[in-house]
């Protein structure tokens, strides 16, 4: 009986060490994984700010009076018409190619770097 009693306990140990261990494992992915977010979290905060600072309507219309003369006005992105010069000529092409398979992107691609 005292023998089962011991091999309980041993067991119950050696049970309780195993649960222990891989708990502090999952504890240091936790910790590596929050450490990972945190530059991130603060990237978000001042990409937010920004966002939210500049692209206010208030600071759009400032940003108009301040920039621009003239009201703005919208225009047809198909109507934009691009100025090529070849050997001493001018060409006159759409921007936007009609019935074409290309996207045209506003920002650099990383692959512009």
């Amino acid at each position: 009986m005292k023998q089962l009693v011991l091999v309980v306990i041993f067991v119950l140990i050696l049970i309780t060490s195993l649960v222990k261990n891989s708990t502090k494992e999952i504890e240091d992915q936790i910790f590596v994984i929050n450490e990972n977010i945190r530059p991130l979290k603060s990237e978000l905060e001042d990409v937010l700010l920004e966002f939210n600072y500049l692209s206010s309507p208030e600071k759009l219309v400032q940003y108009q009076t301040q920039y621009f003369e003239k009201d703005l006005i919208k225009i047809e992105i198909m109507n934009i018409k691009e100025i090529i010069e070849n050997n001493e000529t001018l060409e006159i092409n759409d921007l936007i190619r009609k019935n074409s398979n290309c996207l045209l992107y506003t920002s650099p691609s990383p692959r512009d770097s």
